[in-house]
């Protein structure tokens, strides 16, 4: 997929190392075709890392994508530069006129603090609220698929004995659900997190259909199929070694934390991660974009308001 993207975002130049095509904007305005506009709400602290995850993922179709980043305007991120915030990202202000084809909510480490008491909290209620009739399809990731499925329906998190850490193996609930097509009987996925969606919380919503779970971490994939959103509480996006530096971290920081299961061989961190999740990562994206996006968002985005689901 050609990512429509600034010629300066950190991300573009990993991304052609990689040979995932990234279009510059004269380019793009010469292609008489619509692209997708995609908006995504970045929440993670180091957000080059998270942008250059989502953006390599969003690159796997022949479509061409235009991107938007936004972070919150109620709290600015301690671990990103104001300059570079500045230069690639806006606020929801910038965007609250604008419609999209499909919006990323992403992950935060604000698992352990009540939803209420996140300092942004209110700001992100009122962006999930607009996104109701803004956005064709959201796609909620981890914390922000917690926070959505608090927000729209109630549903809450639980506190974990320990934390999940690690590579871990899922089913299908479903059969013939698109978001998951092709998907092998068996695969992996990685999860970091210290709460937990339970399956009697989302069984007593009637618009919710679980469509992954696992035998060790629980609910993977959540979706209200009516409106077209979803809900995935682990991390197909990771890198390599975003488990491995989450790990080294805490050890540095004196936390004692478990060795990530399922992840190096023989669990020995000393040697290199064997990834199981590359595959399934470009496959869930790539399914959402075609099968909820592309196929279905109307031509003229201003339309979305009168068909979207209040």
């Amino acid at each position: 997929m050609p990512i429509k993207i600034p010629n300066n975002l950190p991300a573009s130049h990993v991304l052609e190392s990689e040979n995932i095509f990234v279009m510059d904007a004269k380019r793009a305005y010469e292609q008489d075709i619509r692209p997708l506009k995609i908006l995504i709400l970045n929440l993670m602290p180091i957000k080059p890392v998270t942008e250059t995850q989502l953006l390599r993922l969003l690159g796997n179709t022949p479509l061409q994508v235009e991107v938007d980043f936004i972070y919150t305007r109620t709290y600015t991120p301690t671990h990103t530069s104001k300059d570079y915030l500045t230069e690639f990202y806006g606020t929801f202000d910038d965007v609250r006129r604008n419609n999209y084809d499909g919006f990323i909510i992403t992950g935060a480490p604000l698992e352990l603090v009540e939803f209420e008491d996140v300092t942004y909290w209110q700001e992100l209620a009122e962006i999930m609220e607009w996104s109701k009739s803004h956005a064709w399809s959201t796609f909620h990731i981890c914390w922000g698929a917690q926070a959505a499925l608090y927000y729209h329906y109630g549903v809450p998190k639980h506190l974990l004995p320990e934390k999940f850490s690690g590579v871990y193996k899922h089913r299908l609930c479903v059969k013939h659900e698109k978001l998951l097509r092709g998907f092998d009987d068996e695969f992996f996925v990685p999860h970091s997190r210290y709460t937990d969606t339970r399956r009697e919380d989302i069984e007593r919503v009637p618009a919710l259909t679980i469509l992954s779970e696992s035998d060790e971490v629980g609910i993977y994939a959540v979706a209200d199929l009516e409106r077209r959103l979803f809900f995935i509480t682990g991390h197909a996006e990771y890198d390599p070694n975003t488990l491995h530096n989450e790990y080294m971290r805490d050890v540095r920081a004196g936390l004692n934390p478990k060795v990530p299961q399922n992840y190096y061989p023989d669990d020995d961190p000393s040697r290199e991660p064997v990834v199981k999740w590359r595959s399934v990562a470009h496959l869930l994206f790539a399914n959402w974009l075609n099968y909820y996006v592309y196929q279905e968002t109307p031509y003229e985005l201003e339309s979305i308001s009168s068909k979207s689901f209040r």
